[in-house]
């Protein structure tokens, strides 16, 4: 079996004076309590906000990334039940101007001709705020209040490669969202009992090429809130995962690697997550659309496959309970970066 990962209670700080990993970040935390002091490394750091946000109509995703080089933004939604997709991307390339906070939730703020996004946080909600002009042809404009409850945890993990490539990343799920997607004429309203928002955030030094799965799911069902998160490739032999799930706030670490079976000829296959060693963990992922982004700027080139589905099956509590899994609304990933 895996070995029992580290929990950390108090504020820490992810890097050391020369910019190398501190061991004592090595962990997992309930809040976020690791300060992503990244400093040197140039060409190296990466640092990214992405905002997923599930409706009853629609999914509304925004993001605000920085990759020493480069600030990448995009926003892509999804309407369920027409299958209407569109993704847009803005690329900076050189720009050096401090768009992402050092603490994962501060506010962040990305203005362009072509795009605007702002993730403001105010302690205990985040306000999302976009506009794009041309949007598919028509003017987009979101207004999104994002709110954390009391006593509501997270999951936050620093990844140790080694000393000098690293990652801490903080995941945010089931949070609460109530606002309005307006996608020219059409407006989709998001109500708080049934709309969640999915925080992802990442700050870390990355090797020149890497490869990663990850799911993730935020609804009601079956009379709770439940929340899944769990990676893979990226953390294996790294003695620390991603893999957690979430009821009704409270999360229960999952400390074993976890197993993607799918089809890579075929993403829209059903996918199987099953746990290394025993079977705490054994889902099924039926997907019903796939969104698709690649880009090849010659040295920095990426390859994402991500999946709208859902999820059936079971997760295992620390007690032995299971916890049943029944047609959860989410998404599952498989990513490649040469960055």
């Amino acid at each position: 079996m895996q070995h029992v990962e580290r929990e950390i209670f108090n504020t820490v700080e992810l890097c050391d004076a020369k910019g190398q990993l501190n061991p004592e970040a090595i962990g997992f935390a309930r809040k976020p309590l690791i300060i992503s002091n990244l400093k040197g490394n140039f060409m190296r750091k990466k640092k990214w906000n992405y905002w997923c946000v599930f409706g009853e109509e629609i999914m509304f995703s925004a993001t605000i990334s920085h990759l020493d080089y480069a600030t990448v933004c995009f926003v892509y939604f999804l309407n369920y039940e027409t299958q209407r997709f569109y993704e847009k991307t803005v690329v900076m390339p050189f720009s050096r101007k401090r768009i992402i906070a050092d603490e994962a939730l501060e506010t962040c703020k990305f203005q362009h001709p072509d795009m605007e996004i702002e993730f403001l946080y105010n302690q205990d909600s985040t306000h999302i705020t976009v506009q794009i002009d041309d949007f598919d042809g028509e003017k987009l404009s979101a207004n999104l209040d994002i709110s954390y409850p009391k006593n509501h945890e997270s999951l936050n993990v620093v990844i140790p490669w080694n000393r000098q490539t690293f990652q801490f990343t903080g995941k945010h799920l089931c949070l609460p969202a109530t606002g309005t997607v307006k996608v020219g004429a059409h407006q989709y309203n998001f109500e708080p009992v049934e709309s969640f928002g999915v925080l992802d955030t990442g700050r870390g030094v990355w090797p020149r090429e890497s490869s990663w799965n990850w799911a993730m799911a935020s609804q009601r069902s079956l009379g709770k809130t439940i929340g899944l998160n769990f990676g893979g490739k990226w953390t294996d032999g790294t003695g620390m995962t991603e893999n957690a799930f979430f009821v009704n706030g409270k999360m229960h670490k999952i400390h074993e690697d976890v197993l993607f079976h799918y089809d890579a000829t075929d993403y829209k296959a059903p996918w199987q997550i099953v746990t290394k060693f025993s079977d705490d963990v054994k889902l099924e992922f039926t997907p019903f659309f796939e969104r698709v982004s690649k880009s090849d700027m010659k040295l920095v080139k990426s390859e994402v496959h991500q999946l709208f589905g859902y999820y059936n099956g079971y997760v295992r509590y620390e007690d032995g309970r299971k916890l049943k899994i029944s047609q959860l609304l989410g998404s599952i990933e498989e990513h490649y970066a040469k960055w």
